[in-house]
């Protein structure tokens, strides 16, 4: 066993005694909660509820962990905590919807979209309710909590619902700006955040469109097309992958139901080859989608990157994403494997 084994298999069992190769080291009280996508979640709501009475918050026993708490000090009769009642939660915010209300129900996305899915399309998809459903530490960003509380299949159970828009926040900046443009949207929407540790890719409030992904590197060998947390990782990978002569674009695809069509056929005709980086199921999630796409379209080069179709070992984030190879050297070397077949 190697010595970088070695490590990684002493922190999935909790028994390492000095290296924190694998740990994060933001992972500590006192982080700046505005660096945090899930930790200005109640704050940029608050804002548009200072001007919007429409906008009602609720949570399910967990305002401290999504940061629902801010919006809950500051409007605190349109706040309303369900306890662990995620499915009535999201019901009753159907209800609210019908009255003219525009609601926001945020709890952990293995609660919201596996244990809610059935009430957020009969009550909110269906009907064309205003509801937007917040999933946050989605993935296996739970870590240790194990796949009870994991979301890996999030987005192949929504995605297939109609009338209902999936999107997935990729920084604290991308978060707000989808939460301003959430506001007035026609459909019920599902939301998906990371664990609140997500780094920096827009270093400041992007205007968005639902169904436009958003190109933020350029490249002629290579499309990586990622969402939420795989972003950052995947221009880091470009980044190492450009120091070896490797071009790579890549395409934050973060609205996954309706999907920007235009943006995959255009890497497809430029680039030639496409890779599909996601924290989800390879089975159903981003990659799926934009296998549906490339069907129509001449033949293109492809593969699809995230976590294979089982339940993942359990462990602390930091050692999930390298076990998976979802860190920025993991999604180079996947990249490297797939232009040399």
């Amino acid at each position: 066993m190697t010595k970088d084994m070695q490590d990684e298999s002493e922190i999935f069992r909790g028994t390492t005694t000095g290296s924190t190769r694998l740990r994060d080291a933001r992972s500590v009280r006192g982080t700046p909660k505005a660096g945090m996508p899930a930790f200005v979640l109640g704050e940029e709501l608050a804002d548009l509820a200072d001007s919007d009475p429409r906008i009602v918050v609720a949570t399910a026993d967990l305002a401290s962990a999504n940061r629902t708490n801010d919006f809950r000090d500051r409007h605190p009769v349109r706040f309303v905590n369900f306890s662990i009642a995620e499915k009535n939660m999201i019901t009753a915010a159907a209800g609210m919807a019908s009255t003219g209300l525009v609601p926001y129900v945020a709890t952990f996305a293995s609660f919201a979209a596996i244990l809610g899915a059935e009430a957020i399309r009969t009550d909110c998809a269906y009907p064309r309710m205003k509801v937007r459903v917040i999933g946050s530490h989605s993935g296996m960003s739970m870590g240790f909590y194990g796949s009870s509380h994991h979301a890996l299949e999030d987005l192949g159970m929504l995605r297939c619902m109609a009338d209902l828009t999936v999107v997935c926040a990729t920084d604290a900046n991308h978060l707000r700006a989808i939460l301003r443009a959430s506001v007035d949207h026609p459909e019920a929407m599902y939301i998906r955040l990371g664990r609140g540790r997500d780094p920096e890719v827009y270093p400041s409030v992007p205007q968005i469109t639902f169904g436009k992904a958003a190109r933020l590197r350029e490249g002629s060998d290579l499309t990586i097309i990622t969402c939420g947390s795989q972003v950052r990782a995947s221009l880091d990978a470009a980044e190492l992958l450009a120091g070896e002569g490797i071009s790579v674009r890549v395409v934050d695809m973060f609205t996954i139901s309706e999907m920007d069509r235009d943006e995959i056929k255009a890497a497809a005709e430029e680039t030639g080859a496409i890779l599909t980086v996601e924290e989800h199921n390879i089975t159903g999630g981003l990659g799926s989608a934009v296998t549906e796409v490339l069907i129509d379209l001449p033949r293109c080069k492809f593969r699809k990157h995230g976590v294979p179709d089982k339940y993942v070992e359990v462990g602390p984030p930091a050692a999930l994403y390298a076990h998976y190879r979802l860190n920025a050297d993991g999604v180079a070397e996947v990249a490297r494997e797939f232009l040399s077949v």
